[in-house]
């Protein structure tokens, strides 16, 4: 390979919250393709609140660059199923090149479906998680009250927007002003508040509840749940009877220090005494749905029933900043990082 691979790694596992000093970016040894290997030109790195979990002892390991949902393009191939020029996407590795042995875990993406990019975002994993999550989970109807938290990332945008298409009232809980104003004017949310300024604001501690009474007056029958903490105990006061929580992540627990381990939620008896579910699920056990799912969005955003925004930082070099940055809420939509050239950028 002619070009000199560069790749971003764990300098040392992260304390409480990550910094860019707990990454390096360093030049990565690529070695010569074997039969049957493929060598793929990354050209977007997903950055995903997950990865927090996985950059501690037994999971990353230090020096070895991050692995992470990319998309990208067949650069070398001896394979026979795959052909240079090609567009794959898989979980390969924050660098610019991945050596994939045997072609492993690789899926063919076509370019004609969208953007390339949407192949680790809106069209692939955080598109299909929204769908399992607030439909097949949520199951909202007509007239519900759909409440989704981390409601402008890339997840949560796309169940806020399924929701609305069945029918349901959405509700979503944000981390800034202008998150509000997104959520609402672009996703088409009937409401949204910040849940930054609702604790600061309430009374007696009582901020968030104080926030869902305004903007959830007749309870709630859903709950995407991305974040937990105290959103989460704030919404189990207002569930109505047989409401249904699709527990996506708890954000809020990613960054705690070893030490201090998970927080205790208060109000779980709700859960008795409204008779609802709470259901946690992995993507990972729904991966044999993506295909039908991919054909199902592709369609809804043709037909602009779905829009979907991008949060792209280009440069290699600044993806230690990057995911620390979508860690602290500061991006809308997807974040990711371009590392080199989109072949089909306008597609």
């Amino acid at each position: 390979m002619a070009a000199t691979n560069v790749g971003v790694v764990l300098a040392r596992y992260p304390h409480g919250t990550a910094t860019v000093d707990d990454f390096a970016v360093v030049d990565v040894e690529t070695p010569p393709l074997d039969a049957g290997d493929v060598l793929v030109r990354n050209v977007y790195l997903s950055c995903d609140p997950y990865l927090r979990g996985h950059m501690a002892p037994g999971g990353s390991p230090l020096g070895q660059p991050i692995t992470a949902r990319t998309v990208g393009v067949v650069e070398e191939s001896r394979h026979r199923s795959y052909q240079p020029g090609e567009i794959v996407w898989g979980f390969l590795r924050w660098e610019r090149y991945t050596h994939v042995r045997s072609g492993d875990g690789l899926t063919r993406v076509d370019p004609a479906l969208g953007p390339i990019r949407f192949a680790v975002s809106v069209l692939g994993m955080p598109g299909l998680t929204a769908y399992v999550g607030a439909i097949e989970i949520g199951r909202p109807e007509p007239g519900q009250t759909v409440l989704v938290s981390a409601a402008s990332g890339a997840v949560g945008s796309v169940a806020g927007q399924l929701a609305r298409l069945a029918g349901a009232r959405v509700v979503g809980s944000v981390g800034r002003p202008e998150k509000v104003a997104h959520v609402m004017r672009t996703l088409g949310f009937d409401a949204a508040f910040d849940h930054r300024v609702a604790t600061a604001a309430g009374t007696d501690g009582r901020g968030l509840s104080e926030a869902l009474e305004q903007q959830c007056p007749e309870g709630i029958d859903v709950y995407f749940e991305n974040v937990g903490g105290p959103l989460l105990e704030a919404v189990l006061e207002r569930l109505n009877p047989h409401a249904r929580i699709a527990v996506c992540g708890m954000i809020a627990e990613y960054e705690q220090p070893p030490e201090v381990g998970p927080a205790g939620i208060r109000g779980l008896a709700n859960i008795l005494r409204t008779r609802s579910t709470m259901t946690g699920f992995s993507i990972g056990d729904h991966v044999h749905k993506l295909p039908e799912f991919v054909v199902r969005m592709s369609a809804w955003m043709r037909s602009g029933q779905v829009v979907f925004p991008d949060d792209i930082v280009d440069g290699i070099e600044q993806t230690p900043a990057a995911f620390v940055g979508m860690m602290r809420g500061d991006h809308i939509g997807k974040r990711m990082v371009r590392v080199s050239d989109d072949p089909h950028p306008d597609s």
